[in-house]
């Protein structure tokens, strides 16, 4: 049989098997060692998995992931993120949309420690919406916001995406942190101008809560003390080479760990919480990759991310168009996958073309995270969505529909869309930090 029909008929039935919520790793990793069964022999494939799934879950580079995902966690459970939230709420709260705008300046603020959309989401959604409820927040903009403002935990280092797309592309993490910094404070500041603009014309949309004296205020500010201080070594440390990625995510755990004890915010319950799910999400991420890197190679093996990319550079069009037609893959797949497993999915298919046509690999990286944070947003999947509804059931009061949340962001993809282009007409954005740091 033809390669390329065999590897059509992999990624087709790959597809028809997601439709039935198998989870994508399980799915990636049976396709991947049935096509290649198929492509070579059984004892081929059997040997493929086994490597694979060794050289995954061995890989040094790897330990960032769950190294940040528990240093998030930890932050999250010892409060952390209350506290950044009742600073900018402080600061903010007595504006139109000031709630709004303090829930997603405290979503810049946790990705920072965090690296995970969902989990900024969640977090966010806990801290926030009780508080946007309570001074009569319509559900559109109080969700919207908070699944908005969790995306920019896919951004701002350090992000879970960042890594595996480094390490999947062999590019430097450091630098690929330092091109996130600035992408995620101009998707803040979009983020902000949306909620003051929504609110001028509806200022009933998002009323103005109370007011504080200014010596409240500055008082506030200790709380994020603690997330500058420990965002401050973690990314010092990388800027000025004292650490490697692991270290640095190693010297972060510590850092948050060492501000919760001393401040007795970590209880012994709280913590195994924060082991606990620190587990559970790092072996989905690990489970993905590897899935990912068996798919990958049975996709190697037939041929098609070359076919697929000398057909897109045959086009007598600009590169700037070709590019145009990736970044359209990537947000059509971003509304029926999630994030990590597209980004892991199409990178070896697409990043070999991106390079061909000129292209940094650190300027495609953040183009592609900025694309599939809209992905965490859209239906049907948007994954932050749903993360906002199920915290949002759990609250007292009046219930909240799927319906009013898909209307609350909107407005932030537009907002998101506009950042996108921006970036991709002035890369330098996204450049200027890693070539003066590096």
């Amino acid at each position: 049989m033809n390669p390329t029909l065999i590897g059509i008929s992999g990624i087709v039935l790959m597809i028809a098997i997601f439709m039935t919520r198998m989870p994508v790793a399980y799915v990636m990793a049976m396709v991947g060692f049935l096509g290649f069964s198929i492509m070579s022999s059984v004892n081929g494939s059997l040997n493929l998995l086994a490597k694979d799934f060794y050289e995954v879950f061995s890989s040094y580079d790897l330990t960032t992931v769950p190294l940040f995902i528990l240093m998030g966690q930890l932050a999250f459970n010892s409060g952390i993120s209350a506290k950044l939230y009742a600073s900018a709420y402080r600061f903010l709260g007595n504006t139109k949309g000031g709630l709004a705008i303090a829930t997603v300046s405290a979503c810049t603020a946790f990705g920072a420690v965090c690296g995970s959309s969902a989990a900024t989401a969640a977090t966010m959604a806990t801290v926030g919406l009780p508080e946007m409820r309570k001074f009569g927040y319509a559900d559109e903009l109080a969700a919207g916001s908070v699944a908005s403002g969790g995306g920019l935990g896919m951004i701002m280092p350090p992000s879970v995406v960042l890594i595996v797309y480094g390490i999947l592309t062999e590019q430097s993490i450091g630098r690929l942190f330092m091109a996130g910094i600035l992408p995620a404070l101009l998707v803040t500041v979009l983020f902000i101008i949306t909620i003051m603009i929504w609110c001028h014309f509806m200022p009933e949309m998002g009323p103005r809560g109370e007011s504080f004296t200014w010596k409240e205020k500055i008082k506030s500010l200790s709380g994020m003390g603690e997330t500058l201080s420990v965002f401050a070594l973690v990314m010092g440390g990388l800027f000025y080479g004292l650490f490697t990625p692991t270290e640095a995510a190693a010297v972060g755990v510590m850092g948050v760990l060492l501000v919760s004890v001393v401040r007795r915010q970590l209880s012994w319950q709280r913590f195994v919480d924060a082991l606990y799910e620190t587990l559970k999400t790092s072996c989905m991420v690990m489970m993905l990759v590897a899935g990912a890197t068996v798919f990958g190679k049975f996709l190697a093996v037939t041929r098609i991310p070359y076919d697929i990319a000398t057909w897109i550079g045959s086009f007598d069009l600009p590169p700037i168009l070709i590019l145009g037609m990736v970044v359209m893959v990537y947000f059509i797949g971003g509304c029926f996958m999630d994030s990590l497993a597209l980004v892991m999915l199409t990178v070896p298919i697409f990043f070999p073309l991106v390079l061909g046509l000129g292209y940094d690999p650190i300027w495609f990286g953040i183009i592609i995270v900025m694309v599939t944070e809209m992905g965490v947003i859209t239906p049907p999947v948007g994954i932050n969505v749903y993360v906002v509804y199920g915290v949002a059931r759990g609250l007292p009061g009046r219930g909240m529909t799927l319906e009013s949340i898909f209307k609350g962001i909107a407005p932030f993809m537009v907002a998101v869309l506009i950042g996108t282009i921006i970036l991709a007409i002035f890369p330098q954005i996204i450049l200027y930090l890693p070539n003066l740091m590096y």
